[in-house]
């Protein structure tokens, strides 16, 4: 084992002993400004409090009142007729018509998170458009959109008559209901070919190519604010930073090409091969490695996803969440380590309860802990954060694969995810690959499993110092040093992803369903928080597949009881906690999931 190993996994647990041991000693407010979580939280917290402004402050003075007339005719409709009337579908088209992102700093904030275009066959075009190009675009979609236009007006007269026959029976004859409402979708149908062709027929130039260097260079700067504050080099991670952002934009470029976009082989899997192809070929330079920050990128993209959860959503996922977690993630912890030293018969201990804790809780962390607590040797922690790296890789494309393969829920897949893939990042990215309702699904139960790191780092110096090694322990043994374990280890930036969610619940709900959807939904998450967030998941995807070679991973395949033992731990852990998951989620709370169904 390489000598630089050894001496970075010892640093390790010493850091986690050194924080452990001044838990107790008064609060360290350093921690606020000299810690990764932290910055994940101010800079997430900072970008939504500032969208949230800029959105609120040009939402025109008169929105409210458009936005009630346009709603009391959607409730009158509702109740006249037994089903959506010509009039209550148009009332809704102005109420989604009023959109806070075209006011004040909307546009111009929708113009710096500008990604690259979807693209078939000409791939300047996912960049950058002539206005030369756009009008013969347009002169050759004008026929097809005035085609379009005919075909919605005739389709349109044809509801109109439909609706007004079932209207005349007071909406009680059921064959004229079935009439009206097969005439009111094949207009919605011509409708939606009219607002395709419209696209197509009002095309315009663009260059997306300076609003995304601008948006490089502010967020360069936004993140190496944190960086200085932890003690990081700002000059080195500048350097490196413009790879990653680059690698990035490649992952969208392929991503939202056509065939791509087809198959659902989005940015997300793009980023981490590209990634991957790097540092397994012609390895990642020294140079970029310092802006391969994947955990910063991931929780400051989590906080911001906080905000577009509301409370009662995490709450929602909390129930069947925390069964599947809590009760998965001790259980087999307990097994694993039981199993390593009656049958497999590891030498060590330490490593024995290093490596359970990494394939049952969360990586690297948990595996950092787990050593910490038990008095590991630097060698002992190396091999189970590797064992953990390597599977990582693996789960993160082969767990998303298989459901998809197999036709397994989405949402049943993204708790697998959550309980089973054993880093953030790599959840969310999983996760992704599955959709929206997924990953959010399996973001906040890797959340909620995170919360026990403390818990059994504490439940492990206890069994150290009562069962291990009796003679010369000094771990307090009492709830207080319990709650003190508990959140030196707790992840920070949990409180970042409740406090906006909760914040923004408030928010939504105070300001009332429609200017809540003007403001929050439209405006601060989809016209700024949900878009900047893609860009840094895809730079953490980089990051991942840019900090990740095989080549130096592969020496923890050479056999033996260490990976018996792993496999084992995490085999278990693949059955258990899918068979949790789909007890809660399809059996228990199948409402709940038919919810995260809807989530787009």
């Amino acid at each position: 084992m390489a000598d630089k190993d050894k001496k970075e996994a010892q640093e390790a647990i010493k850091e986690e002993m050194a924080a452990t041991a001044t838990s107790g000693k008064g609060r360290d407010w350093a921690q606020l400004y000299k810690k990764e979580d932290w910055w994940a939280n101010w800079l997430g917290l900072a970008l939504l409090l500032f969208a949230l402004v800029a959105f609120w402050v040009a939402t025109p003075a008169d929105a409210p009142e458009q936005l009630a007339e346009h709603e009391a005719v959607v409730e009158y409709e509702e109740e006249r007729a037994p089903f959506a009337t010509i009039e209550q579908i148009k009332a809704q088209d102005e109420l989604d018509a009023v959109q806070a992102r075209d006011y004040g700093l909307g546009p111009a904030m929708g113009w710096l998170i500008q990604r690259p275009k979807g693209w078939d066959d000409n791939p300047i075009e996912a960049f950058y458009m002539s206005e030369s190009r756009a009008a013969e675009m347009r002169e050759e979609a004008k026929p097809a959109y005035e085609e379009a236009q005919q075909a919605t007006e005739e389709a349109l007269a044809e509801a109109e008559e439909a609706q007004a026959a079932a209207a005349e029976a007071d909406f009680e004859d059921e064959a004229l209901n079935e009439e009206a409402v097969n005439a009111i979708d094949a207009w919605l149908d011509a409708r939606d070919a009219e607002s395709s062709a419209r696209s197509d027929a009002n095309v315009s130039g663009y260059n997306v190519i300076p609003s995304m260097i601008l948006l490089m260079i502010l967020t360069g700067l936004m993140f190496s604010i944190g960086i200085s504050f932890m003690g990081g080099n700002v000059g080195t991670f500048l350097v490196g930073y413009p790879i990653v952002f680059i690698i990035s934009i490649i992952g969208f470029f392929i991503g939202n090409h056509a065939i791509a976009s087809e198959y659902g082989l989005s940015y997300v899997l793009w980023c981490i091969i590209i990634g991957l192809l790097i540092s397994n070929t012609l390895s990642t330079p020294g140079w970029v490695k310092p802006a391969v920050q994947t955990e910063y990128y991931i929780k400051t993209g989590l906080v911001l996803l906080g905000g577009s959860i509301l409370f009662g959503l995490i709450l929602m996922i909390g129930a069947p969440g925390i069964v599947v977690a809590w009760g998965v993630t001790p259980t087999v912890l307990i097994i694993g380590y039981w199993v390593g030293n009656k049958y497999i018969k590891l030498p060590s201990k330490p490593l024995n309860i290093c490596v359970a804790a990494a394939a049952s809780v969360c990586g690297v962390s948990a595996a950092i802990a787990a050593a910490a607590a038990s008095k590991a040797k630097g060698e002992e922690l190396t091999i189970a954060v590797g064992l953990s790296l390597v599977f990582t890789a693996l789960f993160m494309f082969l767990i998303p694969a298989f459901v998809v393969a197999v036709g397994m829920n989405p949402i049943l897949g993204g708790a697998w995810v959550g309980g089973t893939v054993d880093s953030t990042g790599a959840v969310v990215a999983a996760g992704e690959l599955l959709g929206p309702g997924a990953m959010y699904t399996a973001a906040t139960l890797k959340m909620i499993q995170n919360v026990m790191i403390g818990i059994l780092a504490f439940g492990i110096a206890a069994y150290w110092a009562v069962k291990v090694e009796r003679e010369g322990s000094n771990v307090e043994l009492s709830v207080g040093a319990a709650l003190r374990e508990i959140w030196v280890r707790f992840p920070k930036f949990v409180i970042g992803f409740v406090v906006a969610s909760v914040f923004f619940t408030i928010v939504y709900e105070s300001l009332g369903h429609q200017m809540g959807e003007t403001i929050v939904s439209d405006g601060v998450l989809g016209g700024w928080a949900n878009p900047l967030r893609a860009w840094f998941f895809a730079m953490a995807f980089t990051s991942i597949g840019l900090a990740t070679n095989f080549r130096e991973l592969a020496k923890y395949f050479a056999g033996g009881k260490i990976l018996y033992h792993y496999v084992f731990t995490q085999g278990f852990n693949l059955i258990l906690t899918l068979f949790l998951a789909w007890l809660m989620f399809m059996v228990v709370f199948p409402g709940i999931t038919e919810h995260l169904m809807e989530i787009r």
